[in-house]
């Protein structure tokens, strides 16, 4: 595929930036249109630059930028609108997104549904309703990101049998077997109908919204099995090591209370 020259107010989040030299950043970007793409800010930690106040994570932003290469030049950001910075616990959840997004995610490959699902995540932990929903959306997030990446099995059906699910039977969900009935001994299991209602979202046009409703409405219990299952995943996936904004998570969670953090 011949690389893009010149792109102009692409939708994009920052993800991550590191310094390039004593006045320039390295920007890893999420595009809706060209995937995640790494980017030369040149001048963007001099105090007069325009790039400084615009290029702030967990914001929607308008991205140009030209060149080939790896690493393009970043030509012009734009603050796309709308949304305030998330605070607290939902701030944390968004860097986790944004730490998985970069793990997961080759760059220049593009994920448009994936890139609406984030956004719409992003809206959620900047809105009035984060504490309500935020653990639901990030569940919602997870399992579409993990899908677009090809690491989330068919949710209706056993992995290695193809059986149907039986709708009050326990199932488990695990690394390399996908789903199975769950043992005895399985700490972490949903209900086929739970599954079977997972795999109907995720396959609606607005698949995000649908995940989020159905999560939502589950016992704490049940949303937290979810996450235990969701989350063996994404550290095989993400290569075994724990990721840094989960581990701050618990080292704040221990801090604050004994309540496990969504």
């Amino acid at each position: 595929m011949p690389a893009v020259k010149r792109v102009t107010h692409e939708p994009a989040y920052v993800l991550h930036h590191h310094d390039w030299s004593e006045s320039s950043l390295i920007v890893e970007a999420f595009t809706r249109g060209h995937g995640r793409m790494a980017l030369v800010a040149k001048g963007a930690k001099r105090p007069s630059s325009n790039f400084r106040p615009v290029l702030l994570p967990l914001q929607p932003l308008l991205l140009s930028w030209g060149g080939e290469g790896e690493i393009r030049t970043l030509k012009g950001a734009e603050w796309g609108g709308g949304l305030v910075m998330p605070t607290g616990d939902a701030l944390l959840s968004g860097y986790y997104a944004n730490e998985l997004l970069m793990k997961l995610l080759a760059r220049e490959d593009a994920h448009p549904r994936l890139f609406d699902a984030y956004a719409a995540l992003v809206h959620v932990l900047a809105s009035p309703d984060a504490d309500a929903l935020g653990a639901a959306a990030l569940r919602a997030f997870e399992l579409l990101l993990l899908r677009h990446t090809g690491h989330l099995p068919a949710l209706d059906v056993q992995t290695l049998t193809l059986a149907p699910l039986q709708d009050d039977a326990p199932y488990r969900l695990v690394v390399e077997g996908g789903l199975r009935a769950a043992h005895g001994d399985d700490e972490a299991w949903l209900a086929g109908a739970a599954w079977l209602a997972l795999s109907a979202a995720l396959d609606e046009q607005a698949a995000f919204t649908a995940a989020l409703q159905a999560v939502a409405g589950w016992p704490a219990g049940e949303q937290g099995r979810l996450r235990q299952q969701l989350r063996a995943l994404l550290h095989y996936h993400c290569g075994g090591n724990t990721l840094r904004t989960r581990q701050l998570m618990l080292e704040l969670q221990r801090l604050k209370s004994p309540v496990a953090f969504s």
